[in-house]
């Protein structure tokens, strides 16, 4: 079990939170959720003890293991997959290497003898004659094929590296499991594969997510941060969000019956606290008036941005056809693919992370040539594209409403800039901030604003909910879904996905699967395919 007592956190005359005491129990799996800034990674910091609270206590029970999913993903540069892996368990890690440095020696001392035999008892107990096996089941359900095991943490990509990480603390087994962000970079079949591992963990959850689907079927609690405060609700996120709606629902019944009751008994005390035979009436009235309190209500740290997409032009039928296109860097990515893409489909693109989603996505809009074969936009097409990495069109050097003002289709004075940029969470002085500045989550919005300026009558998406909060997220989703004109998106997010597209294309080793209609009815019928084999 992990606790907290009356825990603080202020940076100068900013509190993130005040006097939070929650407990975690054994068994459970919590979601720790909040808006972008309210403090989840800073309160998960000061759970593993990398931060120290203002006020306050952590507690931890006794003997307990804690594992944390480390961020810093350059640590174990120079280690293999498989040593940075073991080394999530301490004690078999050390085991390990006073085994492998006394086996490699020539000659061994009288006490070096007896400790080999020793230290072989203690290294089966702690499971070391099975942590290969144990490591590779844990690689290869995080999508690492066994010829890359061995492998220098160096020469993989951060989002690979951070599944090492997730391996590296699933494998210690801690008895209190603390994950900031575990599906970042990990591609849908790999985010399954965690939420089943998950659901049979049995020791203590804690996990920070934005991913709804991961939220819904692993947690059986919702730490929610808001208010500056952490408040517990049973069940998923689903669950939660009903709960909290219901919550605050109440609270604006209770004030506004109470704020009517005053209103009522305020009028007739001042209508008959003179009159000598309502005088024990008025008296009475007050006395009710004096008891009467209003539950606070304070701002909320969630904010959601105004989000919508409105086509300049019509869009025709004629949109986008591919011809036979084909392309590979190094090895083929995909070849000899045709296509129509109409005027209302919404295509999700998937697959296995470096199977060449993007690649396919930069094809299809132009941002890249096939190798081979062509592809036709329609005469009426005009894109707005949000790309996966927003140093691609981004400005560093710029502020960011002087960036925004470039991608104006009809012109807007500065306040009328600055209004816009306010319905996507920009402040007064935020939308003079220079563009390096910005946050992950900033960034993402300030895109998302340009592609509505754009005015674009085909909307393309590459991993658009990578750096956004939960209430953004959900409003870019309610309004694609509004969309009636093509959208085409690369997304691991499953709710996001299954609630958009009604077309796939997945990207797979074997060529590209065209597939008209929803995610649960494409994976239903590869999961028929498969048992027919």
């Amino acid at each position: 079990m992990i606790s907290t007592s009356k825990i603080t956190m202020r940076f100068g005359q900013d509190t993130l939170f005040e006097d939070v005491s929650v407990k975690f129990t054994p068994g459970n799996r919590y979601g720790l959720i909040g808006a972008n800034g309210s403090g989840k990674s800073t309160f998960m910091k000061i759970l593993t003890g990398q931060l120290e609270a203002t006020t306050g206590d952590v507690i931890i029970g006794k003997d307990c293991t804690v594992g944390y999913l480390r961020q810093d993903h350059s640590s174990f540069d120079d280690k293999t997959i498989l040593d940075t892996v073991y080394m999530g368990n301490e004690k078999l890690w050390a085991l390990h290497c006073e085994r492998e440095e006394l086996y490699s020696k020539d000659e061994l001392t009288d006490e070096e003898d007896e400790r080999c035999g020793d230290i072989e008892d203690e290294f089966g107990h702690a499971g070391g004659y099975t942590m290969e096996a144990d490591a590779a089941t844990l690689l290869v359900g995080l999508g690492f094929d066994t010829a890359l095991h061995n492998d220098k943490i160096n020469t993989l990509q951060g989002g690979f590296k951070l599944r090492v990480l997730v391996a590296q603390v699933l494998f210690g087994k801690p008895e209190i499991l603390l994950m900031d962000e575990p599906t970042n970079y990990l591609d849908m079949e790999s985010i399954e594969w965690l939420v089943e591992l998950l659901k049979r963990y049995d020791g203590t959850v804690v996990v920070i997510s934005h991913d709804r689907f991961f939220l819904n079927q692993v947690c059986t609690n919702i730490a929610d941060l808001d208010y500056h405060e952490i408040r517990m609700f049973s069940g998923n996120y689903d669950d939660f969000t009903i709960a909290s709606l219901e919550q605050r629902e109440h609270l604006e019944k209770h004030n506004k019956k109470m704020d009517k009751r005053i209103g009522d008994l305020k009028a007739f005390i001042s209508r008959f606290s003179a009159n000598a035979s309502k005088a024990k009436q008025a008296t009475s009235r007050q006395k009710e008036l004096d008891k009467i309190e209003l539950h606070d209500m304070p701002p909320s740290s969630r904010v959601s941005p105004y989000i919508r997409f409105t086509p300049k032009n019509r869009l025709g039928n004629k949109v986008i056809e591919l011809h036979k296109i084909s392309k590979s860097y190094d090895v083929p990515l995909f070849k000899d693919f045709s296509c129509t893409i109409g005027s209302e489909d919404k295509i999700a693109i998937i697959g296995k992370n470096g199977i060449g989603k993007t690649t396919l996505l930069k094809t299809i809009i132009g941002k890249l040539a096939p190798d081979s074969g062509m592809v036709v936009q329609g005469a009426t097409v005009e894109l707005a594209n949000f790309p996966q990495d927003g140093s691609e069109i981004l400005d560093n050097e710029n502020k960011a409403i002087e960036w925004l003002g470039r991608f104006m289709i009809e012109p807007l004075t500065e306040v009328e800039l600055r209004s816009y940029m306010g319905k996507m969470l920009f402040g007064r002085d935020d939308v003079f901030k220079k563009i390096a500045v910005l946050s992950g989550g900033e960034k993402a919005r300030l895109i998302i604003a340009k592609m509505m300026l754009q005015q674009g009558n085909v909307l393309t998406l590459d991993e658009p909910t990578n750096h956004l909060d939960l209430e953004s997220i959900e409003a870019l989703n309610f309004a694609l879904s509004l969309v009636k004109n093509t959208v085409i998106f690369v997304s691991h997010d499953h709710r996001f996905v299954s609630t958009l597209a009604n077309r796939i294309f997945d990207v797979t080793e074997d060529g590209i699967i065209d597939y008209y209609g929803t995610i649960d009815e494409y994976e239903a019928y590869r999961k028929k395919q498969r048992k027919q084999r």
